[in-house]
């Protein structure tokens, strides 16, 4: 809703607008109705790589494979030394195996096709097929460890990065959270960047693989006869065209199939969500819903049809030009053989290894694509992890202090990225230790902004200060002036684990408790109450998603995070409208412990609220606007002053006053 006018609250009927809105249409479509359904939808940011393999050349993905492999082999070279070896060593023995296996295979057609008696002939080839046969049981030794290397190898990549990861964007500064850009970086990094990194080490061994049976295939028809291997360019090239036609037609469609199932799983939403279900029921709106539902994902079957009829067609395509390049290939090598070039059972040999090769070429062509969109992935992961590390908090430096008497707030600045006002213009002030101060104003005036710079969140701009004892906080070391300072929000943090971990959450621990501090913060704040209504009390689980899990109400997780606040014991402790969703007799019972029954005598108290009320008692006021402090002083002074904490004061105590009838309203008259 807009805020009132100054008409609006004496009653006058204000001006028309400059622009009157005309009336809506009639109908208006639920969304694209015609062309392409997802043109009017902002690609994600989890997206942005998708079909990237289908917009690259061929020259553009084999120019950064050898960057991608040394990548993967960096990764997994400092995961573990000893697989990445043993998968490396396997993989060129296998390969050699395989060129030896067709060589073999080779020795054994001349024994078959040699001259004698056909049973002389079998026994000959018989060494030679045991020899095959070896070659392949010790490729087949050979491949499985390499499965096993890389099973070792790949979950410690995962895990090493995960950790660095996760380790390293949750001690940015907030600032950096904050910042949407690295927001959808980070993101996309864990749901993209963490999965393909695990895929990835298998596709590059994959990958390595076709190419060298490729260049096992070449190197067999070389030995065979030198001219036999443009014939193998003649075979396998339009085999490759194929197969990356095919290859790009299913990365293209994948990104748009995406773009339509996001579209999608904005009704599945709806439909499934438990905080829309009252409404959509009350409203009937499921059947608008299912509507717009069954229209999306017909178009989604339609995608499905014309992926499937188009790579039939590529693939007829690519065999039928494949076949007329076999043809040509098997036709010289007929001309080879009756001319005498070629032996009858090198042309045979020379067929098993252009089959093998053209076999190792389309296997290469698809990984190829995969391993060059999935780097993109898993490089976008490892520049979030080095962009992480330029934003991290302040470490080292001095340790903040344990007990602090007093806080100075010197001329702070400080203004959003992106932003022309400044959130805070100059504000000044003192905190002592033993007292409550309250940060009043509008939404936007800076209260919240401030509370952050004290708890070391935010740094000062030109050149302000924050001081515990005189000491700049940027010379403090971040996690230990975090540890000094508590903070209770409006919208606390709803951890789904035991009741007594989300009061000892607050000191760095979900194990371990002081029993009495943990019963005397959750009576300050009425979590008793709530803890002691649960199953299993202080053990039980809060989240539906475990088995026999509670959800408390808003204002018994608020109850809960006001206790979480208290037990942390700092000597800083910033309430930021921490009662704004409990009922009237919690709300009292928390202010009485925060103001009057406090657990530490030298805490330096700071209260934010809209209800004045409730910071009647404070030490000091300060209310805020623009980024400015424009009153401070207590209540009686403020109110003596009659200045804007006064008028906000009335104007919320009038609300409280029972409204004079039509009756009274016309005798006052």
């Amino acid at each position: 809703m807009s805020e009132p006018t100054d008409a609006d609250i004496a009653g006058e009927v204000p001006a028309p607008r400059s622009a009157p809105l005309p009336l809506p249409p009639a109908t208006v479509p639920a969304g694209p109705q015609d062309g392409d359904v997802t043109d009017e939808l902002k690609e994600a940011y989890w997206s942005v790589h998708d079909g990237a393999a289908a917009k690259a050349s061929v020259r553009q993905v084999l120019a950064r494979l050898p960057q991608i492999t040394r990548l993967i082999g960096g990764l997994a070279w400092r995961a573990d030394r000893a697989a990445t070896t043993a998968v490396v060593v396997c993989e060129l023995i296998s390969a050699a195996m395989a060129a030896f296996g067709l060589l073999a295979s080779v020795a054994v057609l001349q024994h078959l096709f040699g001259e004698g008696p056909t049973s002389d002939r079998v026994r000959a080839a018989v060494p030679q097929i045991l020899v095959v046969v070896g070659f392949l049981a010790a490729r087949a030794l050979l491949d499985a460890a390499v499965s096993v290397a890389q099973a070792r190898v790949t979950p410690k990549i995962r895990t090493a990065l995960e950790c660095e990861f996760l380790r390293l964007t949750a001690h940015v500064k907030l600032e950096a959270v904050e910042d949407p850009d690295w927001h959808d970086e980070v993101h996309r990094a864990n749901d993209r960047g963490l999965f393909y990194a695990r895929q990835i080490v298998g596709q590059v061994v994959s990958l390595a693989s076709a190419a060298l049976q490729l260049v096992g295939s070449a190197g067999v028809l070389s030995i065979l006869h030198p001219a036999l291997l443009p014939l193998l360019l003649l075979s396998v090239l339009p085999v490759g065209w194929a197969a990356v036609r095919s290859a790009r037609a299913r990365f293209h469609s994948f990104k748009r199939w995406n773009a339509l199932q996001r579209r999608v799983r904005i009704f599945s939403y709806l439909l499934l969500d438990v905080d829309a279900a009252p409404e959509l029921r009350s409203d009937t709106a499921q059947g608008a819903l299912l509507d717009e539902h069954h229209r999306l994902t017909a178009k989604i079957a339609e995608e499905d049809t014309r992926l499937g009829l188009h790579a039939a067609l590529l693939n007829l395509a690519g065999r039928a030009v494949g076949g007329i390049g076999t043809g040509i290939t098997y036709t010289v090598l007929g001309a080879m053989l009756i001319a005498g070039w070629l032996p009858l059972q090198a042309g045979a040999g020379a067929v098993i290894a252009i089959q093998a090769g053209q076999a190792a070429l389309t296997r290469l062509v698809d990984v190829a694509h995969l391993v060059y969109e999935h780097a993109l992935w898993v490089g976008d992961l490892l520049a979030v992890q080095e962009h992480s590390r330029k934003r991290l908090q302040r470490e080292g430096g001095q340790q903040a202090p344990e007990q602090v008497k007093t806080i100075t707030v010197e001329d702070v600045h400080f203004s959003y990225p992106g932003k022309t006002t400044p959130a805070l213009n100059g504000v000044s002030m003192t905190l002592n230790a033993g007292q409550t101060t309250a940060f009043v104003g509008l939404n936007g005036s800076g209260k919240s902004t401030l509370a952050k710079l004290l708890a070391g969140l935010y740094e000062p701009q030109e050149g302000g200060r924050v001081c515990w004892d005189g000491v700049d906080v940027c010379e403090m070391d971040a996690a230990s002036l975090h540890r000094q300072v508590a903070c209770v929000l409006q919208d606390p943090v709803r951890f789904p684990f035991s009741a007594l971990s989300n009061i000892t959450i607050s000191t760095g621990t979900l194990t371990e408790a002081d029993p009495q501090r943990v019963m005397d913060a959750v009576r300050a704040s009425g979590a008793d109450r709530v803890i002691a209504e649960l199953p299993g009390q202080w053990r039980t689980l809060l989240s539906k998603r475990f088995k026999d899990g509670q959800q408390p109400s808003g204002g018994q997780w608020a109850k809960l995070a006001v206790g979480r606040g208290l037990y942390n014991n700092a000597p800083l402790l910033i309430l930021d409208e921490p009662t704004a969703s409990m009922d009237p007799p919690s709300e009292h019972a928390v202010y009485e412990a925060v103001l009057r029954g406090r657990l530490r005598e030298d805490q330096i108290t700071v209260l934010i609220s809209h209800r004045l009320a409730s910071v009647v008692d404070c030490d000091q006021i300060y209310v805020f606007e623009d980024g400015r402090i424009i009153e401070s002083g207590t209540h009686d002074e403020l109110m003596a002053n009659g200045a804007s904490y006064a008028d906000m004061f009335t104007l919320q105590a009038n609300a409280y006053q029972p409204r004079p009838t039509v009756k009274e309203e016309a005798v006052r008259k």
